[in-house]
């Protein structure tokens, strides 16, 4: 199908009920539909939004289009959690509703202050000769979780030297200030990062862009996120316009961080390492972060990427969210883990241990399709050593390490449907260590990779026959110690 203009803005009240009912049928019946993972009810699911911890409970929000699985006339839908674990449906917590986000309330973030809290989001406006105007928008949430709006912007237009490509605020507090980051395109068409201050979140000043050493590093850095972490000044973003470098910025469009000295809020330089892709899979992008009462930074990102055909689309729904994970910084570099709450998942469970030799292995009660799965390789002589996810007659998704290369490979050339094929279906990372873990979470139709606790991550989407349930452990060219324990997941998200 194609979507018209007029079908990507329409309002969500001005679609009949029948026509609801429809999509939601279409939707229930997809095969694909997770099972603890974040999706949508109906249409697309896109950037983690307004991600926090607010009276008791911690609030995650999305860009969310109801009408199917394409990127029109977004809201910011509202989950919350007491664990992050199992998320309730709360509803619709922003729409377009004025002439300062008539075309979308599009992505930002959320501050406590006060007893209540603040999200900032960009509106997004077009005008008659479908100009953009993007604004900076404030509603307040209360402890009721009632949401209001704020009649005008609290940052009117764009700053001199910038193009329309103005949005995505992220808001932290730093002393007694308040300061917020926006992603930007410079006049010349390059990402930029422009950061704001203030004393109350409603009144807010321009400092001036954000002093990297990438003066031109992609055409645009959307989702920007600063924080301190361990006395480092981390940087995320999602910079558009990355050409492949090896293994490296495979996908559509990336998203990674800079690591330095803290942010020096006198000058606005940030004195920073070499930009590091945050995952190395193949769906992942606009992460965003949070500091929560005990003291963790939490990431949780798009399971997806814009301007990508999927195969749920046919079913009028598209993408979910990651996992959270918890990061921390060790030898330079963000290490992400499944929070430890992730466990509270775990069902009913099985183990099993063998040396392996040229041979591929599948053991009993190693099959499902909703499961965590933690497996351990050593004393290896093999060429390369690994798992196989989702094996069926025709189907598989590899996860191994070619020790030849020393690199950690995620192939999903036989996972199922295929899509994206023009970004190709390997992702590889070099990786150096004498043992290899994985830590794997897979849910219906996703998998999310861990590598030694962390120190790299692989997320894909992968869409298998009914059938492709199995496991198999393998060793090729060499004989490998393995050991594994499979967690079942049971349904815990509607």
């Amino acid at each position: 199908m194609e979507w018209n203009r007029e079908q990507r803005y329409r309002k969500l009240q001005e679609v009949n009920e029948k026509e609801k009912s429809e999509l939601r049928e279409l939707v229930n019946q997809c095969p694909w539909r997770q099972s603890f993972h974040i999706q949508p009810i109906t249409g697309l699911l896109n950037d983690p939004n307004g991600f926090s911890f607010y009276n008791g409970e911690y609030h995650l929000f999305y860009q969310w289009f109801p009408l199917g699985p394409v990127h029109g006339l977004k809201y910011w839908y509202h989950t919350k959690s007491t664990d992050l674990v199992h998320w309730e449906n709360v509803g619709i917590a922003i729409e377009p509703s004025n002439g300062y986000d008539s075309h979308g309330a599009y992505s930002g973030s959320a501050i406590e202050h006060e007893g209540q809290l603040f999200l900032l989001y960009t509106g997004n406006t077009w005008d008659e000769n479908w100009i953009r105007q993007p604004y900076q928008c404030l509603a307040v949430m209360d402890q009721s979780g009632e949401i209001d709006k704020i009649d005008l912007p609290v940052i009117n237009g764009v700053p001199k030297g910038y193009t329309e490509h103005f949005r995505d605020p992220k808001v932290w507090k730093q002393g007694n200030e308040f300061y917020l980051i926006i992603g930007a395109q410079r006049k010349n068409e390059s990402g930029a990062a422009i950061l704001y201050q203030s004393a109350n979140l409603r009144d807010w000043q321009f400092i001036g862009e954000m002093k990297t050493n990438l003066d031109h590093f992609g055409y645009m850095w959307e989702c920007p996120d600063y924080f301190e972490l361990d006395g480092k000044g981390i940087f995320i973003f999602s910079p558009q316009g990355l050409e492949a470098e090896g293994d490296s910025y495979q996908n559509i469009f990336q998203s990674g961080y800079l690591a330095g000295a803290p942010l020096d809020f006198e000058t606005n330089k940030f004195n920073h390492g070499v930009f590091q892709e945050l995952d190395r899979g193949f769906d992942f992008y606009a992460p965003q972060t949070t500091l929560d009462p005990k003291g963790r930074r939490i990431l949780v990102g798009w399971m997806g990427l814009p301007e990508i055909d999927y195969p749920t689309d046919h079913n009028g729904w598209a993408h979910c969210l990651t996992l959270p994970r918890e990061i921390s910084f060790k030898d330079g570099k963000l290490l992400q883990r499944p929070v430890d709450e992730l466990e509270r998942l775990r069902g009913e469970k099985v183990e099993a241990e063998s040396i392996l030799k040229d041979t591929a292995a599948a053991f009993e009660g190693f099959e499902g399709v909703a499961y965590e799965l933690s497996v351990d390789f050593w004393e290896s002589s093999a060429e390369e050593f690994g798992v196989e996810l989702g094996t069926g007659e025709n189907e598989r998704t590899v996860i191994k390490y070619d020790t030849v290369e020393k690199k950690v490979v995620f192939d999903r050339t036989n996972s199922g449907a295929l899509f994206a094929e023009e970004f190709g279906s390997v992702r590889k990372c070099s990786f150096i260590s004498e043992d290899i873990s994985f830590r794997i979470f897979v849910d219906v139709s996703s998998v999310e990779i861990f590598v030694n606790d962390g120190e790299e991550v692989f997320t894909g989407r992968i869409f298998p026959g009914d059938e492709s349930k199995g496991i198999r452990f393998f060793s090729n060219g060499g004989r490998t110690s393995v050991s594994a324990i499979k967690w079942d997941i049971a349904k815990s998200m509607k």
